[in-house]
């Protein structure tokens, strides 16, 4: 085995012994189930424009995926990770980047490679599949629907659906407690820091992809139980717990 392929073995899975025995699969949505980043980024900049300041690159407008859509926006008009922008211009600024999302929101979003046949071999093998997400519900739902992964989960939890979201725990707790599971019987799959501390704040257990968006920053440095470069991989970590 040449070095580069024992680095890849070496991160794909991380602290467990396969198969992980669990029963309910959660996987967040941009970064993750879709390829959001073009439509997001699309978004941003006729925000931009419409602002009279200076369009950004999709490369750069992509690191500022991560926390929602007013973080997206927070950060596009200030160039930082935590800028503040002036409270007026956020407030002008939101309602437009809004518009402008809800009238482009599939033009060129599409699930990931193995998303789909990932999903159909987790369907097969008896898991209970749920989506979470901080996207508001207003984008979430239509989204699934395009992109035809709607009917292949039993809850969809967005951003807005409870009092708190990722990376609070809340919402995985929320997931569990929908199927009759404990916390260690679920799995998160998801891309980024917010998913990773949600799983451990939760006692759920978490995978992660490399495709995702993660703020720009490696996810191989993030506290996983694998990495897995597809949602098929995922499918051959895991067993069904009954």
């Amino acid at each position: 085995m040449n070095h580069s392929l024992t680095h890849m073995a070496e991160n794909t899975v991380k602290k467990i012994e396969p198969p992980l025995a669990v029963k309910v699969i959660m996987i967040d949505l941009d970064g993750t189930l879709l390829d959001t980043a073009d439509d997001l980024a699309l978004a941003a900049n006729l925000m931009l424009k419409d602002l009279g300041m200076p369009e950004q690159s999709a490369a750069t407008i992509c690191s500022y995926i991560g926390k929602g859509i007013q973080k997206l926006v927070k950060r596009t008009l200030t160039g930082q990770l935590d800028g503040e922008p002036d409270p007026a211009l956020f407030n002008k600024a939101l309602p437009i980047y809004e518009k402008h999302y809800a009238a482009n929101l599939s033009i060129n979003t599409r699930p990931f490679p193995g998303v789909v046949d990932g999903i159909k071999a987790m369907q097969q093998a008896g898991f209970k599949l749920a989506c979470i997400t901080n996207k508001a519900e207003t984008f979430t739902l239509p989204l699934l629907r395009s992109t035809g992964l709607y009917d292949q989960f039993e809850i969809v939890l967005s951003g807005d659906s409870l009092p708190k979201k990722k990376p609070d725990p809340m919402p995985l707790l929320h997931i569990c407690k929908h199927f009759g599971a404990h916390p260690h019987e679920a799995l998160l799959i998801g891309d980024s820091l917010n998913d990773a501390i949600a799983a451990r704040a939760a006692g759920c257990h978490v995978f992660c992809v490399p495709y995702g968006y993660n703020e720009g920053r490696n996810v191989y440095e993030l506290d996983c139980d694998a990495i897995v470069n597809t949602l098929v991989d995922a499918s051959r970590l895991i067993k069904y717990l009954p």
